[in-house]
């Protein structure tokens, strides 16, 4: 590691913007899928095996075990896979993808396209929201480029999907559910197994399995396999190898999106990043997105990987760290937190919206000080159901997230109830919209339009009274009243 600056690194996270493909071949590009293409689809397999590359889009499952599945349940099934490449980036606080593609999105195609050789795979899609404008651009022109210039095997198609805003998007079931042209609601169905089954635009694809891989994880593969797993292991940890792009917000100095070597202290990444708290505060929590349990200010020292994240009984998710100082109300977390959950629930499973929501109005009164002890009893009887028979994760991180803020601000909700501590409204917590003043020590902007959402995923006034999943349409490539 650098003497100097021992927590950074620059593998998936190009200090410059590459605006070519000349540019990325300059700087190494095309490596990984020469490597490739001088082996099997067994043999790349096993490097990226051997790397113990993990997804980086929040459940860190090993990236090889993942290949290797949809690989044998594509033989199994005699059909071909997809890749597909999820960046439906919405998780709170997180910008890492966007980052990515911005500076350098050759690197995602390259990842792809060795992908597809090792999964057998005829087709990839690189699926993102329509609303990131920059980052649209940025893919077509290297698709256009990468293809015009025949880099593109005869036999493999790259397309790039335009999804929708919603939050779920980012579900690679739903994600799978949109490019089919249905609405973004989770299925029972694992797309290892069951992939993309034609849609609109993809009416003459079969039903094979789909390889669905977070950016972040695909963009990581080229020097895997140019460099091979002992080089990607040189940073990071056993369990945790390689780097993570983290993106820090909330209450420091400035906020912005670096890479960083796993294993370093969380501590010290938000002050690399974010410059710390601001002067004269501490840190008094930070959430790992929303998907996590909440990390206390005694918490910092964690190193920011799988296993040291899970030593205090969070997780790393998307590396996306929103920080409250200690002035910050957690009840106002809380109902913050139980709000954007419970508005972009389905509705598919009734007690992950209905006990969401009512989560959210429990909590919303308990910091407006309108609550008893009746409420807290409410709130605790609320997390025990709100994700019975849920089809995907939604549910349970409404349950662990909202939990932990309870045991560990539990003084907080009891000052509440007895009127000790001033009312407050919940905290705003709404996808990263970009940064003023730039990305590496500039200002989060966040989504002001969660504000008015309703939990019918609308934008009107009223609230319908209806579930997502009862009046959206199956138009493709949006979800419309």
């Amino acid at each position: 590691m650098s003497s100097t600056r021992p927590w950074r690194a620059q593998r998936v996270l190009h200090p410059v913007p590459l605006n070519s493909v000349g540019d990325y071949c300059s700087s190494a590009g095309g490596l990984g899928l020469r490597a490739a293409s001088t082996m099997s689809p067994a043999e790349i397999i096993e490097v990226v095996l051997a790397s113990g590359l993990r997804g980086r889009g929040g459940a860190g499952f090993p990236v090889g075990r993942k290949w290797a599945t949809v690989a044998d349940n594509a033989v199994a099934l005699g059909e071909a896979p997809s890749v597909v490449v999820n960046m439906a980036e919405g998780e709170p606080g997180t910008f890492k993808d966007r980052a990515i593609v911005r500076n350098n999105p050759y690197q995602v195609i390259e990842g792809a396209l060795i992908a597809a050789k090792a999964v057998g795979a005829v087709r990839i899609i690189i699926a993102t929201k329509a609303e990131f404008a920059t980052e649209v651009a940025r893919l077509r022109a290297a698709i256009d480029e990468v293809e015009g210039l025949g880099k593109v095997p005869d036999a493999v198609t790259i397309s790039l999907f335009e999804g929708p805003s919603e939050y779920l998007y980012g579900e690679e079931s739903a994600l799978l559910e949109a490019i089919d042209g249905r609405g973004t609601f989770p299925r029972v169905t694992p797309t290892y197994r069951v992939g993309l089954d034609g849609g609109e635009q993809f009416s003459r694809l079969g039903v094979g399995p789909a390889l669905v891989n977070n950016l972040e994880t695909i963009a990581n593969v080229p020097k895997i396999l140019a460099r091979g797993a002992a080089w990607f292991r040189r940073v990071g940890t056993t369990e945790s190898p390689g780097t993570v792009v983290c993106t820090v917000t909330g209450d420091t100095r400035h906020h912005g999106v670096a890479e960083v070597r796993f294993g370093t202290s969380l501590g010290r990444v938000l002050r690399a990043i974010g410059g710390g708290a601001q002067r004269g505060r501490s840190v008094k929590a930070v959430l790992s997105g929303v998907a996590n349990p909440v990390i206390t200010g005694a918490q910092l020292s964690v190193p920011v990987s799988y296993e040291g994240m899970r030593s205090i009984g969070s997780g790393v998710g998307s590396a996306g760290f929103i920080v409250f100082d200690d002035l910050t109300d957690m009840v106002a977390v809380a109902a913050g937190v139980a709000r954007f959950l419970s508005v972009e629930s389905c509705g598919q499973c009734s007690p992950c919206k209905h006990d969401g929501m009512r989560l959210a109005t429990l909590l919303a009164s308990v910091a407006a000080n309108t609550a008893s002890e009746r409420e807290l009893l409410e709130i605790d009887r609320k997390l025990g159901t709100v994700a019975d028979g849920a089809r995907c994760y939604l549910a349970t991180q409404q349950e662990v997230l909202l939990r932990s803020i309870l045991v560990a601000f539990g003084d907080e909700f009891d000052r509440h109830v007895t009127r000790a501590l001033p009312p407050v409204g919940p905290t705003m917590i709404a996808e990263l919209i970009d940064f003023e003043g730039g990305s590496t020590a500039g200002r989060a902007v966040l989504d002001e339009r969660h504000r008015s959402k309703q939990p019918d995923w609308t934008f009107g006034e009223r609230y319908s009274g209806h579930v997502p999943i009862e009046i959206r349409s199956t138009r493709h490539g949006s979800s419309v009243p």
